[in-house]
């Protein structure tokens, strides 16, 4: 098993034993057990199963499975390759019990919330699917004890808020955490942020958190472990006295830092149980809602203006020269 040469670019190491995975603005995790088996935690978008496959071939030798996957949440940037990895590799999903509804076609999740604000990508978060996905045959609960199967050295965390049943991975000797959404360590909803990876610790992203109380007692029981080493579903790793002052600025701020000033979880959360959603609070009546749509026509538009240009410009490029 390799450790520190990364021939292929293809992931990252966040520390003993753990490496990451980007895939287009969402990150996975690959974590090395003591017996040299390995656990996939999350999935990323349907693109990320080539570039897992490349980095578990690397670090794990080809041909290599995970024993299993497991879940911190369902939203569709975390489980987008999950099916095709269950086809091929057919190894079980665990995932806490009040998350299961979404992932074994009981239940949709709450809508995004595009007047949560903080960037463009809430805006359009209205474009984001929120559909269950039906896995009942492969997908397991997670015991309550907060023991994870095949992950000897670690325990997971209940860190609800922005989604029901969404979890942290802890390991106690070293300090890592494996935050999943619970926070990050970019600005999510904001382009530019997305695309420099500028490194920042920020509370969940806003457009598909769905109970704000919960999320703020979720980043403060996080901040309370006083981890060394965080890594999250978007952004780079973090480690060290910096990024745990920031932690914890974000834990004791949280209203100020984190909470949206307007939104449709803001004042009231959904309700949910382990059947899924029960019900979901009403949507605002205000403009954003209006400029959230128009924003995401622009931005459809300009998309394929852009991929038509480029289009456009490679064929130019391959046509023969008669000069």
């Amino acid at each position: 098993m390799k450790t520190e040469n990364n021939e292929s670019g293809s992931f990252f190491r966040v520390a003993e034993g753990v490496w990451g995975v980007k895939d287009v603005m969402v990150n996975v995790y690959l974590i090395a057990n003591p017996d040299k088996s390995w656990v996939l935690i999350d999935t990323g978008l349907k693109s990320a199963f080539e570039k897992i496959k490349t980095a578990a071939a690397e670090l794990f030798g080809e041909g290599v499975p995970p024993v299993a996957v497991v879940l911190t949440h369902g939203h569709f940037d975390h489980v987008g390759s999950l099916e095709a990895i269950i086809r091929e590799w057919g190894v079980p999903v665990y995932a806490h019990f009040l998350e299961t509804p979404y992932l074994t076609g009981k239940s949709d999740y709450p809508p995004a919330d595009p007047n949560a604000g903080g960037g463009l990508l809430s805006l359009v978060s209205g474009l984001y699917p929120n559909d269950s996905i039906d896995l009942i045959d492969a997908v397991k609960s997670l015991p309550l004890d907060g023991h994870i199967p095949f992950m000897p050295e670690w325990a997971y965390i209940h860190t609800p808020g922005h989604s029901p049943g969404h979890i942290s991975l802890w390991r106690e000797t070293d300090r890592v955490l494996v935050a999943g959404d619970a926070f990050v360590t970019t600005r999510q909803e904001s382009v530019f942020s997305v695309l420099t990876q500028r490194k920042v610790i920020s509370g969940p992203p806003k457009y598909f958190t769905c109970d704000w109380y919960q999320a703020d007692k979720s980043v403060n029981a996080l901040a309370d472990l006083s981890p060394e080493v965080v890594a999250t579903g978007h952004g780079k790793p973090m480690e060290g006295r910096e990024m745990r002052q920031q932690l914890m600025d974000l834990a004791l701020n949280f209203a100020d830092r984190a909470l949206p000033r307007h939104g449709r979880y803001v004042a009231n959360p959904a309700v949910t149980n382990r059947d899924g959603v029960v019900s979901l609070p009403n949507v605002p009546s205000s403009p954003d809602a209006a400029w959230a749509l128009l924003s995401s026509v622009a931005v459809i538009a300009l998309g394929c203006v852009y991929f038509s240009l480029q289009r456009s410009r490679r064929e130019q490029l391959s046509l023969p020269s008669f000069s």
